[in-house]
């Protein structure tokens, strides 16, 4: 549970911190840039360029990290380490390109494409860490159940997730004072953190599926 609310917590940084820096890119999930782009069809802006590449951008993350998963498997090596440090490294390089918001908000999608990689390959077994509107509506649902005298497992593992999403964006909106260089260091330094550590047990992929 440890890992899916710190990645949460993650995704709700660097989304919120996006938005904010990067005049209203969402760069931890597709919907919202949807929208925007339905948005640019009536109110045309400035920013339409990099809402149409977020898209390629963030596919490029999951085709890199699927890539990455397969060969691990071929070599029998754990994966999701080596995931951790793919998406801390574009999300080190859209710090480091923060003076550039094409390139930062394209790595930064690229980055977050790759957490929604792995969270599906890896963590399958985990609430999604990266988009919160099933998570919210499972958690109703759970606590109805509860309230009914049915057992929920799950229950804990969907409120922290949700809980530490609103506390990524909080602190994601605080970061943006910082600029998207500097307020994406400690997104980086999290995700260093958990690459670091042993992955979870059951968080490696059946083959089989891959």
């Amino acid at each position: 549970m440890a890992r899916g609310t710190s990645l949460s917590f993650l995704a709700g940084y660097v989304d919120t911190l996006g938005f904010i820096a990067l005049h209203g890119l969402f760069t931890a999930h597709v919907t919202g840039n949807f929208v925007l782009l339905g948005r640019e069809v009536v109110a045309p802006g400035n920013d339409v360029l990099l809402k149409l590449l977020a898209f390629p951008a963030f596919v490029a993350g999951v085709v890199a990290v699927r890539a990455l998963v397969r060969r691990c498997l071929r070599t029998g090596g754990a994966a999701l380490r080596p995931a951790h440090l793919l998406q801390a490294a574009l999300l080190l390089a859209a710090a480091a390109a923060a003076r550039w918001d094409m390139a930062a908000g394209l790595l930064c999608a690229a980055g977050m494409g790759a957490q929604n990689g792995y969270g599906k390959l890896l963590l399958a077994k985990l609430p999604a860490s990266t988009v919160m509107t099933g998570n919210v509506t499972q958690l109703v649902i759970d606590c109805l159940d509860r309230a009914g005298g049915e057992q929920r497992p799950a229950l804990a593992a969907l409120g922290g997730g949700v809980l530490a999403f609103a506390a990524g964006c909080v602190m994601g909106a605080l970061a943006s004072r910082w600029g998207m260089g500097l307020g994406l260091l400690p997104a980086v330094a999290l995700l260093a953190l958990m690459a670091a550590r042993p992955a979870a047990q059951g968080s490696q992929p059946d083959n089989a599926a891959l």
